[in-house]
């Protein structure tokens, strides 16, 4: 039965019970002679009933209290009292390794230590003759000082060894620690052991060596590394099977960023004929030690040193973060760069050296987000990239490798950030914030965040983030949980966003702004501690710190440094630049580039605006013609006959106008004036006004003609208001309003009597995109309630039920004129039909039916940024066609670019 705090094994009191098992009850006990901590195990009270197994027991225990290694749990006494036989081994703090990997994979560079440590314990065991023959995650415990191989409960011992030498992998008898029965299995042809870890010779119940553990070995690095089982089964024998017969998929295939020399090595553990696996531990733990020191897995500046189970410090072997430069560029660029750097140095500054960086084939940098950003050590990239498709995802790029890798998981990221010790990568997807292992594994969501705009993450283990297009700044903690606020906007419909840690940990540079002209708009500061906020500088930018002194940001198109003191907050001298025309986002104040604390500098160059053309197409997919110039349009839609469109583009100043396109003739004319950008226009029913909304979140109506002056027809300034639809009667203005709290809502404004605007559609998700039907009967909008965006069609006004459309996700979509269909895009994008049949308030919604041949639709609209206007024939479709980006398909790479400006 089990033993009460307070109990006494010889010398050792009992403290509290720690675990239990079939091997038997382990407990956290005090050693009351030398005051110290230790973990007492009770042995199965079979074990006393047997004198040969006893006096077997007692041999195996000494030989493996010889054991004397960092990373093999210490075995100290054996004891027995009142015929409860005990072992007395040391207690460990931490977790063990099957805890750890319900989390995810290791980083390469942790699993490669940790696979070390344990190869070594290892060769250490079979070199004194004790084989452990149960070795799985479980029985491995990660601590401060490293991995501690433990429970040596069916280990086998060579009959000659008693502590010295022993044949590793030569004649072992049957008899083990911690036996689980009382008959020797293994001599019987029983199986001993855990099936998943098991080597195929022990499956079949025949005699154990070195080399089984060296199988179980490999199965247990390939769990380390991708957080999978190697071996997988519905049941005993289909799991027996697979070990006996199959082989794992690839680690580079589950973890692109493992060392590939990691995977030949598992492989060879793996081998099923014993004699073509590694013959010795010891010389696999030299071929880990070989590979822990010739690789750099992301984010991991450690190498595995000259010493077992010790951790060289960072530069101490390899590559530095400059002479990795020559990994990535192109040919001549990187023969200049490595013949520069390996040559001895000279006296003087360090060269500046500018190289190229290749994106993935058909992938294009997000320029939507901030998309790009250094790991601490400055030996990795990571960035988000978009598909053919227009889904984003997470990829990191070592600089020391000629290859990107995706991580699986991140789709729809946004904003990457990097954890301080290098080891994970935060983003933004799907209305949260979420964190990831930088060699890629398990995706953990930390908390909400229905927009986010922006995150960085401190020393503390505090993530700083902003989680909506509008609204303050919060803070959660690394682990996540709820976030708490850290700043107020001075009104609705202003942003904080973009935060930046300063070396401190204790602030961060943030970005505050309403609108591309308002006055407040500039880089501050916030002190966490105290929350007080100071203004920087006033930039229509986020702002970058970067060593060795200098804060980074755009003006005009060029990217700026100026000198500036972390910790007074003062600025110096003048901005001068350092990166011609980089890639920007007026509308986000974000641009496509990063800086390290290493001194490097990563842009793309090109436009500060991509552009879009306005084109017909037909049901085919066929291109038929184009309206307008090229322009960086926004948003569009078409008017209820079909004959012109009205769209917001955006200019290189950040400013929105409305533009009014005859199709007819292919012409386009200006529609907006004035100080104030137009954003979101919306055609009244008739076609005669145009709905949109300014900088100050106010809806006004002009005419299409352009003739008259607008007329302001919802006032307030307390919210950011973008006008949805206009209800088919003329009656009634759909719009989205955004609190910063709860996403975007829809209210409806009563576009006669007093304009008093109520809720329609409110939630904690974000409503958008809406379209009324023909009849004006039903209402279908967008919304992420899922945690994508999925098509939604309601009554209208309501009250009544809510119909799904889509449920792959949706993108643009409109109703046909007959009101008896949707169309709408997929995320793969590809246009589908849906029926929609009203059956007095109740709505049958049909399967989706594919239009173009089923193939992707050639417009390549991006993924929920703009609405596809069909005519009221249904035959034709009104796209605004992105043009191939005209940014620089390479990313620029600058080496010591703060020493030019110390030289000028």
């Amino acid at each position: 039965m089990p033993l009460t705090p307070g109990t006494r094994l010889g010398p050792y009191e009992i403290v509290s019970p720690l675990g239990a098992g079939g091997m038997g009850e382990v407990y956290r006990a005090r050693d009351t002679r030398l005051g110290r901590e230790v973990a007492v195990k009770v042995l199965p009270s079979h074990l006393s009933d047997d004198p040969a197994r006893r006096e077997r027991f007692e041999r195996e225990a000494r030989a493996v209290s010889s054991l004397n290694h960092p990373h093999i749990c210490v075995l100290f006494d054996i004891g027995v009292q009142d015929g409860i036989d005990y072992l007395v081994m040391e207690h460990l703090e931490g977790e063990t390794l099957a805890g750890r990997l319900t989390k995810g994979p290791l980083p390469p560079a942790q699993a490669l230590r940790h696979a070390f440590e344990i190869a070594d314990a290892l060769d250490k065991a079979h070199r004194h003759g004790v084989i452990h023959r149960d070795l799985k995650p479980a029985n491995v415990m990660l601590t401060k000082s490293g991995a501690k191989l433990l429970d040596f409960g069916l280990a086998k011992l060579h009959e000659g060894a008693s502590g010295g030498p022993g044949g590793g992998g030569g004649s072992l008898a049957g008899g083990s620690i911690l036996p689980t029965a009382t008959r020797d299995l293994t001599a019987e042809g029983a199986i001993l052991g855990t099936f998943q870890y098991m080597a195929p010779e022990q499956l079949e119940g025949k005699e154990a060596d070195a080399r089984t553990d060296i199988f179980a070995f490999g199965v247990l690095v390939y769990e380390m590394a991708t957080g999978r089982k190697a071996f997988e089964g519905g049941s005993q024998a289909s799991l027996i099977a697979a070990i006996m017969g199959k082989d794992p998929p690839p680690i580079a295939s589950l973890v692109p960023m493992a060392p590939p020399a990691l995977d030949r090595v598992v492989r060879r553990c793996l081998e099923k004929d014993s004699d073509e696996r590694w013959q010795s531990a010891r010389d696999l733990a030299h071929e880990l030690r070989w590979i822990a020191e010739s690789e750099a897995p992301a984010g991991e500046p450690a190498r595995a040193g000259g010493q077992a189970g010790k951790i060289a410090a960072p530069g101490r072997r390899g590559v530095s973060p400059i002479m990795a430069v020559a990994g990535v560029v192109l040919a001549g660029a990187a023969m200049l760069a490595l013949g520069l750097f390996l040559r001895p140095k000279e006296k003087g500054p360090a060269p500046t050296l500018r190289a190229s960086l290749t994106l993935p084939p058909k992938e294009r940098l997000d320029g939507q987000n901030a998309a790009l950003d250094f790991s601490p050590d400055g030996r990795t990239v990571a960035f988000t990239l978009r598909g053919p498709q227009g889904r984003s995802m997470l990829w990191v790029r070592p600089l020391d490798s000629l290859r990107a890798q995706p991580l699986a998981g991140t789709e729809g990221a946004s904003y990457p950030f990097w954890s301080p010790d290098g080891r994970s990568i935060g983003f933004f997807a799907d209305r949260k914030l979420k964190k990831i292992p930088a060699s890629g594994g398990a995706v953990l969501a930390l908390c909400e965040a229905p927009d986010g705009r922006g995150a960085t993450w401190n020393r503390s283990g505090v993530i700083v983030f902003a989680p909506d297009a509008v609204g303050g700044l919060s803070q959660v903690p690394e682990a996540g949980g709820a976030p708490t606020s850290l700043t107020t906007v001075a009104s609705a419909g202003a942003t904080h966003r973009l935060p930046r840690a300063l070396p401190d940990g204790r602030r961060v540079l943030f970005f505050s702004g309403a609108s591309a002209s308002a006055a407040d708009n500039g880089i501050y500061s916030l002190d966490l501690s105290t929350k007080q906020v100071t203004l920087l500088v006033r930039e229509n930018s986020e702002g970058q710190y970067a060593a060795p002194g200098y804060l980074v940001f755009v003006r005009q198109g060029n990217l700026m440094a100026q000198r500036f003191d972390a910790e007074t907050l003062e600025l110096q001298g003048e901005a001068v630049p350092i990166a011609e025309k980089v890639r920007f986002n007026q509308g986000r104040w974000t641009g496509s580039y990063a800086v390290s604390d290493t001194g490097l500098l990563l842009y793309q160059g090109g436009d500060v605006l991509s552009k879009a053309q306005l084109t017909w197409f037909d049901l085919a997919g066929t291109s038929l013609a184009t309206a307008g110039e090229p322009a960086s349009i926004a948003r569009m839609r078409l008017s209820p006959d079909g004959r012109r469109a009205v769209a917001a583009v955006l200019a290189a100043s950040g400013e929105s106008v409305l533009w009014v396109y005859d199709l007819v003739r292919g012409l386009g004319s200006r529609l907006t004036f004035g100080p104030d950008s137009a954003y979101s226009p919306v055609w009244s029913p008739d076609g005669q006004r145009v709905a949109y909304s300014n900088d100050d979140g106010q809806i006004l109506v002009k005419g299409a003609d352009g003739a008259s002056d607008p007329e302001v027809i919802l006032a307030d300034k307390s919210g950011n208001r973008v006008p949805i639809a206009w209800s088919r009667d003329g009656g009634q203005l759909v719009f989205g309003t955004r609190t910063g709290k709860s996403g975007q809502d829809l209210w409806i404004l009563p576009m006669e009597g007093d304009r008093t605007p109520r809720p329609f559609i409110a939630s904690a998700a974000n409503e958008s995109s809406g379209a009324f039907s023909p009849d004006g009967r039903w209402f279908a909008y967008r919304s992420d309630e899922s945690g994508r965006y999925e098509l939604y069609i309601v009554p209208f006004p309501g009250p009544g039920g809510k119909w799904q459309l889509s449920t792959g996700g949706a993108g643009g979509f409109d109703w046909l004129a007959d009101g008896r269909r949707m169309a709408y895009m997929t995320t793969d994008n590809k246009l589908v039909t849906v029926d929609v049949t009203a059956r007095g308030s109740h709505l049958d919604i049909g399967p989706p039916q594919p239009l173009m041949g089923g193939k992707p639709a050639p417009f390549a609209l991006r993924f929920g940024q703009d609405r596809i206007g069909l005519t009221p024939d249904g035959r034709r479709i009104l796209a605004s066609v992105p043009i191939e980006e005209e940014s620089d398909p390479l990313l620029t790479l600058v080496t010591n670019w703060a020493g030019e400006l110390e030289r000028m």
